[in-house]
């Protein structure tokens, strides 16, 4: 926020720019305040895109109803005990609150919803000073009760109130100010660093589902990496993501290997960096973060150490995805995801045999067969697991998964090799067999299978023939 000047002209814009203007109309017209609040004047102000429009006012939910539906094209109050109704206007999505001034029994995060009548007062409950911004409209007359313009400048995060009632209010915030510190590349002040650490415990009481989405949020940051590294020293991740802390293992002046959870955070920066790469402006994969976040956290259980110095990590990719899956299953993760990830993580290491000796082509078929639908994650995933400083070592790997890659769909031209299916289906093989359904089916696919695998597409005369041979010498 260098430029003050520029940054209020892109205020104003935000103000004038529809559908500020007319919903500010109608909450006038009407006998109301209305104020944009929090995110798009902070984004606004710092020259970011605007991609929410988030409202608050002195309307009652009821009266917030009555004003919009002539505007809205559709409208839902699922947030209307909190004060909360949502509209689509055009091709934006808007959110109305009343102005807030609840209070917590300290215990729970279930607060006593109070509506107030100051938005004044409604800032200085927010969690941040640089989210307690608002801008009145129509009049266009920013309101700061807080600093929070000061604190954009300094690029500093800080709460309104002290930090021990405003984390003591909503523990969660903790957890935002890690994802707002790496989203706005911002400094955590210290006496919230501080009481951060002294309450981490306090995030016991939140849901897995709200700190699912936080760490969701986190990770889609374009570089979470100091927004996982202030969990870490402030003791959140001990609660919420324990697998993360316990990947800083001791490494003795005798037995040496490379620093487990620094290599973690630079392949996750790698895998976003391959992401955009692959797939520019589009949303961020959160399978593929997970994966590189979690990829080696079987590593401290299978840590052993050998003659001569060396340090071995035996299976810690199958023990990791298991970890994996439990830790994704208690955030409350989507089956679809907790499956992906923990199949991601299962494969990881398994390119790492092409360097040192070239694949047979039922090799790689084997490899696409095992990807499945994950396999371009597994690219990503694959390469961005080479953090050597050695650049021969990781020109040498970079070079193989070239060739990999290249294999993989010189083949799939060839053999249409994304099916990964036997020359004949299971009516085929019952009509053949003269048998019914039951197990041989599925032993004779499987076989069939292999086949496929090993030598590619045989066509239909020839599966026949070998499926015959392997029955004769089932019965033997």
């Amino acid at each position: 926020m260098q430029n003050v000047a520029a940054s209020l002209a892109r205020v104003s814009d935000l103000a004038a720019s529809e559908p500020v203007s007319t919903l500010a109309r109608a909450f006038a017209d009407a006998g109301f305040e209305l104020s944009l609040v929090g995110g798009p004047v902070r984004d606004a102000l710092l020259g970011r895109h605007v991609h929410d429009l988030d409202f608050t006012t002195d309307a009652r939910p009821d009266d917030i109803l009555r004003v919009l539906r002539p505007l809205a094209d559709a409208h839902w109050d699922m947030g209307r005990a909190f004060g909360t109704i949502g509209a689509r206007i055009g091709a934006d999505t808007v959110e109305i609150t009343t102005y807030r001034a609840d209070s917590y029994d300290g215990a729970t995060r279930k607060p006593d919803v109070v509506f107030g009548d100051s938005l004044e007062a409604d800032l200085t409950r927010r969690d941040f000073t640089v989210n307690a911004l608002a801008l009145r409209v129509p009049e266009c007359r920013l309101v700061d009760p807080s600093g929070g313009v000061e604190d954009l400048m300094a690029g500093l995060l800080r709460t309104p109130d002290t930090p021990e009632i405003s984390f003591g209010d909503d523990p969660l915030r903790m957890l935002r100010a890690a994802r707002f510190s790496a989203q706005l590349a911002f400094r955590v002040a210290d006496d919230a660093r501080e009481a951060m650490t002294g309450m981490a415990e306090r995030i016991s009481i939140v849901s897995a589902e709200r700190v699912r989405d936080e760490l969701v949020k986190l990770l889609s940051c374009d570089d979470p990496r100091g927004g996982l590294q202030l969990l870490v020293d402030t003791g959140l991740a001990d609660l919420i993501l324990p697998e993360l802390p316990a990947l800083r293992l001791e490494i003795d002046e005798h037995h040496h290997h490379k620093d487990v959870y620094q290599h973690t955070l630079t392949v996750v920066e790698q895998a976003i960096g391959y992401e955009h790469e692959r797939h520019p402006g589009e949303k961020p994969d959160i399978v593929l973060r997970l994966a590189a976040l979690l990829h080696d956290i079987g590593k401290p259980a299978t840590r052993r150490f050998e003659a001569g110095g060396a340090v071995s990590f035996y299976h810690h990719d199958m023990v990791g995805a298991k970890l994996a899956r439990k830790r994704l299953r208690a955030l409350r993760f989507d089956n679809d995801t907790v499956a992906a990830v923990g199949a991601l993580i299962e494969l990881h290491l398994r390119f790492f045999g092409y360097a040192d000796a070239a694949w047979t082509d039922s090799a790689v078929r084997r490899y696409v067969r095992d990807a499945g639908d994950q396999l371009e994650r597994l690219h990503m995933l694959t390469r961005a697991d080479v953090t050597t400083r050695n650049r021969r070592k990781a020109d040498r790997l970079g070079f193989a998964y070239d060739d990999l890659e290249q294999r993989i769909a010189e083949l799939a031209e060839q053999e249409d090799l994304a099916s990964k299916r036997p020359d004949l289906d299971g009516e085929q093989i019952m009509a053949i067999l003269g048998i019914g359904p039951g197990p041989q089916v599925g032993r004779a696919y499987r076989f069939l299978l292999e086949l496929r695998l090993d030598e590619g597409p045989l066509g239909e005369e020839e599966a026949t023939r070998r499926l015959l041979e392997w029955r004769d010498r089932d019965d033997a």
